[in-house]
């Protein structure tokens, strides 16, 4: 992996310019620059034909200063240290910026689980969850899902840990179903906060909403339920795209039919008969929309595409989407990018609404967690929104600066610095 490319120097680079931009001591990058614990395991896994294959996998657990570690488990092939690594240094930012208390975890295991059958890819949950079980817990490191996992695998590992530690714990990961010690209106809530955070950008730039274009990358969770809210918002989403291609439609998607689809088409986007066109799916970025939300990977919008960005806003969806040097560019051209660590934190907070819910066997309405989470996300904008306007920089610096504050404050009441 290139430096340029390397997520774990991108996120170093970033805490050190909010701290130098805050002016904080140095002790509080010396402390946040790297996770204070990261955790490599073997899972062996029998596999269907009874041969034994080895998974890597890895948690990384960033800083507990404000609270319990807390991140996402991800099954891709591209999987690697430094990028649990620093996907636990964005989440204790994020945990930061919208004030739940929390610190950064992330976790992984390179996989492919498409190529795994059912009984293979639950034998890995388990085995993972089995693995890292002596460094998680309710009120020490609460895991959710990412990329190729789901509320169902949280449920097979909860289960696997109970198995594990003897103990009822429901909230020791979240993000589960519904019937399953979950959250109302947590799948739906990173795409929900995706949107909310478009529509609070398109008020402050004074960008009508209704009939706005908006261009979508990665039509998985996030991307779909981003695109669902925007578009009942009065948006018009014109493209999306997944790992297959880009689907153009200028009058509007239909955005529900779309989820129908993938459902019907193994998830992929190819073949839906209501687009007007088909292109490459790398193209999406560049077509001529009001507001683009990134929703697939990180180091999607780099120094090479920035230039040709038309949109006004951009609503990061995914973790890490933007380089640096990307930034920089887009800064100078005026458009609004609200960072990854606003944008996508609805996923975090209604994570937090759940485990506040095991804790106390409560049950809340779908109604009353999008609205505490609009409210809350709301909020942080706007606190974040006037710290941009008065040390005149871009939000994701003024959204570090906010998390640093609150995580510097903790660090100081512990007597860390």
């Amino acid at each position: 992996m290139a430096n340029g490319n390397n997520p774990f120097l991108m996120a170093q680079r970033q805490v050190k310019s909010a701290c130098d931009k805050l002016g904080t001591e140095e002790a509080v990058y010396e402390i946040l620059k790297n996770p204070q614990r990261v955790v490599e395991v073997a899972i062996p896994v029998k596999m269907d034909d009874g041969s034994v294959k080895t998974f890597i996998g890895y948690r990384s657990q960033h800083n507990n200063a404000v609270g319990p570690y807390k991140g996402g488990l991800r099954f891709h092939p591209d999987v690697n240290m430094d990028e649990v690594k620093a996907l636990s240094t964005w989440m204790t930012f994020k945990c930061g910026v919208v004030g739940v208390p929390y610190g950064g975890g992330k976790g992984g295991v390179i996989v492919d689980h498409r190529t795994l059958s059912e009984g293979e890819y639950e034998r890995l949950s388990r085995g993972y969850a089995r693995a890292i079980a002596p460094v998680i817990g309710e009120k020490v490191d609460i895991p959710a899902p990412d990329v190729g996992t789901s509320g169902k695998v949280m449920a097979w590992m909860t289960d696997e840990y109970e198995r594990a530690t003897g103990e009822f714990a429901p909230g020791v990961f979240t993000g589960k179903p519904v019937e399953f010690y979950g959250s109302l209106g947590r799948t739906e809530a990173t795409g929900y906060g995706v949107a909310i955070m478009a529509r609070a950008a398109a008020k402050k730039m004074h960008l009508p909403l209704e009939g706005a274009k908006v261009a979508v990358q990665g039509f998985g969770n996030v991307g779909s339920y981003a695109a669902l809210y925007i578009s009942q918002m009065g948006a018009k989403v014109v493209a999306v795209s997944d790992s297959t291609c880009t689907l153009v439609d200028e009058g509007g998607f239909h955005i529900k039919s779309l989820m129908e689809h993938l459902k019907n088409n193994d998830n992929n986007l190819t073949g839906y008969a209501g687009a007007d066109k088909e292109l490459h799916r790398d193209e999406l970025l560049t077509l001529d929309v009001d507001i683009l939300m990134p929703c697939a990977l990180e180091n999607q919008i780099t120094a090479e595409n920035a230039h040709d960005i038309k949109a006004k806003i951009i609503s990061e969806g995914a973790n890490g989407p933007t380089t640096i040097e990307a930034d920089e560019i887009l800064d100078e051209r005026g458009v609004v990018v609200v960072a990854d660590i606003l944008a996508n934190a609805g996923g975090v907070t209604v994570s937090y609404f759940e485990w506040i819910q095991n804790l106390t066997r409560d049950i809340w309405t779908f109604e009353k967690v999008q609205e505490k989470q609009a409210e809350l996300m709301e909020n942080a904008f706007a606190e974040i929104w006037d710290l941009k306007e008065e040390k005149k920089t871009n939000i994701r610096n003024a959204a570090f600066m906010i998390s640093i504050r609150r995580i510097e404050q903790a660090l100081r009441l512990r007597g860390l610095i």
